[in-house]
């Protein structure tokens, strides 16, 4: 069977990042392939296709089923080529999978006549069945995991399918199908893995835990550096990004991971994210040994009271411990912080700003609460009604879509903005990364000159 994996573009005018290896389509790719179809990968990120030139180049891959991933900021995008692919290739099977199609599921279908097939949570084993029911002209009522129409036109909406339990079982992802060339960073591509599936906490604000199960499901060591050497050797790969939620959930698969990396004598540097109550000094010490050079730490707030409220269950002194240590060690730091959650003041997200400047990291992310689809943040600003923007192309993490009796939209606006020129105009920061120097000091850099023109009213075209 022919196969087609689709990463649609942003929306026009948002806030997006640079483009990144899509490890969902690179897994499904592989998986794919090894079952013996043909798979084409087409990255409008990678390859900067707008909408309408996506019709053009979807028209020159025949395809039995075309698939397109899609988060909630990526949904409608994601839409327009699956109604665009319809158009051109009548006779292919239209797929939506990822996070938001995982939870806007029987929304999608009933919205868009041109999708047939909606992919719920992992797609990895469930994308095989649909192609080996659409080979034999099988009905697709005993595959798990998929939400579609039937013959006269109503949803069905089949179980959940289990969880992946034996990640090692899964190929490396298919980095061959690939644009990587559009990948490119300051001259390099940065590798991204994940060794992981699944959480054990149950954060407020996040879909990873309904979207991948309340479970830690992990990779084995030997698994995760089999891959690193892969890359290494394959394509020159002298950095890599752990891309886990929480990276060190499991304390001793990491001190393996180190050991095995250092064992091989690899020459990579990574980093990774996690949770500031699941490290320490003697196991920061060890992924420093191992080449890693900083970690992502979810700060979330500097308020207690809002910690809280997000049910996140850490304290604001097991935070601080966290970057002290790190920067002991000599790592590097990147705090990730959610402003505007229900139940924000204009006091509570100032604590915020002030406690991040506290922490002194390298950079940081002021994200604007956003109500995903999947969240139970989002099922309670619904019921409140005090959601003001429905339309996905906002959900940004830059821009206000709720607003609370605690807390206007545009007063979240205003602190967000004065939040990131506090941090980077500091002096102290300025010298710091002039210190540092080489890429990471010159990104700091140009971060503080960027918010030095904002406050100036000065945009650069």
């Amino acid at each position: 069977m022919k196969i087609t994996l689709v990463n649609p573009p942003y929306p026009k005018s948002v806030h997006s990042h640079p483009p990144f290896i899509p490890l969902g389509l690179a897994y499904l790719g592989a998986v794919a392939e090894k079952a013996g179809h043909e798979v084409t990968v087409i990255d409008c990120q990678a390859e900067k296709l707008t909408v309408e030139a996506f019709r053009s180049r979807i028209g020159k891959v025949p395809a039995d089923l075309i698939g397109v991933t899609a988060t909630t900021l990526l949904y409608k995008s994601a839409m327009q080529l699956i109604t665009i692919a319809k158009q051109v290739q009548p006779q292919a099977l239209t797929v939506l999978g990822g996070s938001h199609g995982t939870f806007w599921d029987e929304n999608a279908l009933n919205e868009y006549p041109s999708l047939d097939v909606v992919v719920r949570r992992e797609g990895e084993q469930t994308i095989i069945e649909l192609l080996e029911k659409m080979k034999t002209g099988g009905n697709f009522n005993s595959v798990a995991g998929i939400t579609f129409r039937g013959k006269d036109g109503k949803v069905i909406r089949t179980p959940e399918r289990p969880f992946i339990e034996d990640l090692d079982a899964l190929p490396f992802p298919a980095h061959n199908l690939m644009p990587l060339e559009g990948y490119k960073h300051e001259g390099k591509i940065l590798f991204p893995l994940v060794t992981s599936r699944g959480c054990v906490f149950w954060c407020d604000f996040c879909s990873t835990v309904r979207m991948f199960g309340r479970g830690y499901r992990w990779r084995s060591a030997k698994n995760v550096v089999d891959e690193i050497q892969l890359v290494h050797d394959k394509y020159g790969v002298d950095q890599v990004t752990f891309y886990d939620d929480a990276f060190s959930v499991d304390r001793e698969r990491v001190v393996k991971i180190c050991s095995e990396i250092r064992a091989r004598r690899l020459d990579v540097t990574w980093d990774c994210g996690t949770r500031v109550d699941m490290v320490d000094r003697e196991l920061m010490q060890t992924m420093r040994d191992a080449g890693c050079f900083c970690v992502w730490l979810g700060v979330e707030s500097g308020s207690e009271a809002i910690l809280g409220a997000m049910n996140k269950s850490i304290q604001l002194n097991q935070t601080r411990l966290a970057f002290k240590t790190a920067h002991k060690v000599g790592l590097m730091t990147i705090a990730n912080t959610v402003i505007g959650f229900p139940g924000e003041t204009e006091q509570t997200a100032w604590e915020t700003v002030r406690f991040i400047k506290e922490l002194n990291p390298d950079s940081v992310g002021f994200y604007v609460a956003t109500p995903y689809p999947g969240t139970p943040m989002y099922e309670k600003v619904k019921q409140n009604g005090w959601l003001r923007i429905t339309d996905f192309d906002k959900y940004d993490t830059a821009e206000p879509t709720f607003e609370t009796p605690w807390l206007s939209m545009d007063k979240l606006v205003e602190i967000r903005q004065k939040a990131y020129q506090q941090f980077y105009l500091r002096p102290s920061y300025v010298l710091r990364m002039i210190r540092r120097g080489g890429v990471y000091g010159k990104s700091g850099l140009k971060t503080s000159a960027a918010y030095a023109l904002r406050a100036m009213h000065i945009r650069l075209s």
